[in-house]
């Protein structure tokens, strides 16, 4: 029998935490971690802090990289350092929930689309337009704005998602092998009440009124893919997760931008 400790507690949540990361991203964690579908139900709750996490990472390599070489170049390895760590985990999200919608005629047209690995024209547009849209967004800021955009974008983005399994169905159907994402109200509240912590962060760095264009930013792009792929398909599918975060980084640079 295992003897509880004070710091059992803690030890559990950094462990339910390291199974967020490693869900998200390609960062390395223990291979040993426990897994169960209560633990990944547990892990949406910090979505928003592996988000924080990653774009961290990206920070880091746009400050250095912007003592050595041109803005442009350190602007572009910075997205590149957010790519590699996540294994473009949400933007092939995005790529494949376009080529669905886009190209699917019929609700079920759509999702057997985005079940092809494969990338069409609509994918490939609306990835490489959401890509060149960041770059050019982040590199019209300052080295310490951008950075701060970069950490607190990659975090406040992931609550989108999140939001989106509260208060959405699935649209696929779930069986005995496969369970659709979730997040419980508990979840959600801490996801959300994380968001609201970065969104005060995102107010000191840029001031009120450019935090709340950054963020009104964010919340229209989200819901604007939402209601897209919600009228169309009748729910959610882990692909439109994907884009539904892509839009809300996308738009809260875009909205911090406009106020500039």
């Amino acid at each position: 029998m295992t003897q509880e400790t004070p710091f059992s507690g803690w030890r559990d949540e950094i462990g339910v935490f390291a199974l967020a990361v490693q869900f998200l991203t390609r960062l390395p964690v223990p291979q040993d971690l426990a897994f169960s579908e209560g633990r990944l139900l547990r892990a949406t709750r910090y979505y928003p802090l592996v988000g924080l996490l990653v774009g961290a990472i990206g920070a880091g390599v746009l400050l250095t990289a912007a003592m050595l070489l041109p803005w442009p170049v350190a602007v572009l390895l910075s997205m590149a350092a957010t790519l590699l760590a996540t294994g473009a985990f949400h933007e092939d999200g995005l790529a494949d929930a376009a080529d669905g919608l886009g190209g699917g005629l019929t609700r079920e047209r759509a999702l057997e689309i985005m079940r092809d690995s494969r990338i069409g024209t609509y994918g490939a547009l609306a990835l490489g337009m959401a890509l060149a849209l960041k770059f050019a967004a982040l590199a019209a800021f300052a080295p310490a704005d951008a950075a701060a955009l970069l950490i607190l974008g990659h975090g406040i983005s992931r609550y989108a998602p999140v939001a989106v399994v509260a208060r959405h169905p699935y649209a696929r159907e779930t069986g005995a092998k496969f369970t659709a994402p979730s997040v419980s109200a508990a979840g959600h509240r801490a996801a959300l009440a994380t968001t609201l912590a970065l969104a005060a962060a995102l107010a000191l760095a840029l001031g009120p009124g450019g935090a709340l264009a950054a963020l009104a930013g964010a919340a229209l792009l989200a819901a604007l893919v939402a209601r897209r792929y919600l009228r169309r398909l009748g729910g959610y599918t882990g692909d439109c997760l994907g884009a539904t975060q892509q839009m809300a980084e996308l738009g809260l640079y875009l909205g911090a931008l406009a106020w500039l």
